[in-house]
This record gives structure tokens, C-alpha cells and sequence, in this order.
């Protein structure tokens, strides 16, 4: 079976991008009010992982807008809350925002975060596709949390894209995949990634430098600084679970 993928949530003309139930959690790294915007608007359950409220906040409030913040306000803002200024905690509890503390030191505030949209879930019967808003830039150690906690992710949720105002990308499990493009939305560059496996064998369609039936580690050939062909989509076939990621376009 091929599993289809899109961006759509990426394009804010494209209306039946919101017909998908998506999730939206806001990571402490930095981001624009436009691609705030664009994802905020194709979810309908946003929440911030502890700093990340301070970076929602303080991006708002930097725009000149002074009602942009207050049309803004999660579902809910969680984690062990040792990023978390004051003044953004009592900015949101104010305005009725459940700033929640979970003080196990076991999971991340990420992981707390899909934890309580899980529980959401399971009382609503309604699966979520996720967008992680920041978590592959700032730290490496976090970048790499993002890597491997989406790789463990696709055991259990079909579909968790993270994406910043560089690029997006997500985890391809094992078989056969068609990458609907939109070069409106994706830059020229992408690549495929074998982050968390010894090696994989992956045959492509669509790409500059296409692979056939070619063996990619981290100890031989990776496709990084792949390019996108204009007008195409993008098939791909791995033997193991791999990070795809493209650049998104700057408009």
C-alpha cells in the first residue's frame, strides 16, 4: 500500500487543508507570526509545551497589533514549567488558559504535550494529525529529542510533521510513499535522512539525483541537498523507517 502525504496545512489558500483534525504544539524556539498564522489557523487544538508559551507570547506582542495576542490563546500550556516567565503564566491564566505543571522529569515537555492531546483523544474519539512548531533548530540536544521522538511516533500516530519557518519534515515508515508537492509552498531543497537505523535501501521518483535501489547510512551515501523538480511529486521507497524534509519557500 502507498501512504499519501501533503502539506497543505503549510498553505493558507488551501481551504480543504482544515477538512483534517490537526493539533498544533508550540515548542520553545523562535518563529514568525506568518507561519504562526498559517498553522494556527488548519488546527483546531493548539497547545504550548512550557516555553513555548513564552515564545507565542512575546512574538504576538512584537507585531504592533495589540489585539493579535489575545486572538491567539491555547488550549492549554504544559510541562514542568521551568521555562515559563511569570508574566506569561499570569498573562494566560488570566484569560482562562490551563497552565498545567507535570513534573516528571521522564518525558519532555513535548512528550507531555502529545500526552494530554492523547487524553483528549480517547475522551473525544477523534485522532489528531500533529504539527510540531519548532524542534529542528536551537539545540542539538533537542533537535535530536525531535528526531528520535518522531521516530518512535510513527509506531503509534500516523501522521507528525514538524516544521519552522526553514523547513518541514517527518518520519517515512518502511514501504512505499507518494510526497504530493506544492512548489508554491516547498523551496527547491529536500532531503532523505537514515537518522535512528544502521541502514536502509531506498529507490526514488521526482527528485534531481533519484536513487535506485541504493543502500543510504550514516556511514555511506546520504541524499541531503536533494532538489525538488518543479511540477513533480515525490515517490519513495525505503526498507527502514527514514526523516524526509524539505525547505519551505521564502515568500
Amino acid at each position: 500500500m502507498v501512504v499519501e502525504w501533503c502539506t497543505q496545512f503549510l498553505d493558507p489558500r488551501a481551504s480543504q487543508g482544515l477538512n483534517i483534525p490537526r493539533a498544533l504544539i508550540i515548542l520553545n524556539q523562535p518563529f514568525s507570526v506568518k507561519l504562526l498564522k498559517t498553522v494556527w489557523a488548519a488546527s483546531e487544538w493548539r497547545s504550548c509545551a512550557d516555553g513555548g508559551a513564552n515564545r507565542l507570547h512575546d512574538v504576538l506582542g512584537a507585531s504592533g497589533d495589540p489585539n493579535l495576542r489575545s486572538s491567539f490563546l491555547p488550549d492549554m500550556v504544559k510541562g514542568d514549567l521551568d521555562s515559563l516567565r511569570d508574566d506569561v503564566k499570569l498573562y494566560y491564566t488570566s484569560l482562562g488558559v490551563p497552565v498545567i505543571h507535570d513534573s516528571d522529569q521522564d518525558s519532555t515537555d513535548l512528550m507531555k504535550c502529545v500526552q494530554a492531546l492523547e487524553e483528549n483523544e480517547r475522551l473525544t474519539g477523534q485522532e489528531f494529525e500533529i504539527v510540531i512548531l519548532g524542534g529542528l533548530s536551537g539545540r542539538l540536544d533537542q533537535t535530536v529529542h525531535t528526531l528520535s521522538y518522531l521516530h518512535k511516533l510513527r509506531k503509534t500516530r500516523k501522521r507528525v510533521f514538524t516544521v519552522t519557518d526553514d523547513n518541514v519534515g517527518w518520519v517515512l515508515n518502511e514501504g512505499e510513499h507518494l510526497i504530493h508537492i506544492n512548489h508554491d509552498v516547498l523551496g527547491q531543497t529536500c532531503g532523505l535522512l537514515p537518522v535512528g537505523i544502521d541502514s536502509t535501501i531506498l529507490t526514488t521518483t521526482g527528485l534531481r539525483w533519484n536513487l535506485d535501489n541504493t543502500e543510504s547510512s550514516f556511514d555511506g551515501l546520504m541524499s541531503t541537498s536533494n532538489h525538488l523538480i518543479p511540477g513533480q511529486d515525490v515517490t519513495i521507497k525505503t526498507s527502514k523507517p527514514i526523516w524526509w524534509c524539505a525547505e519551505l519557500r521564502d515568500h
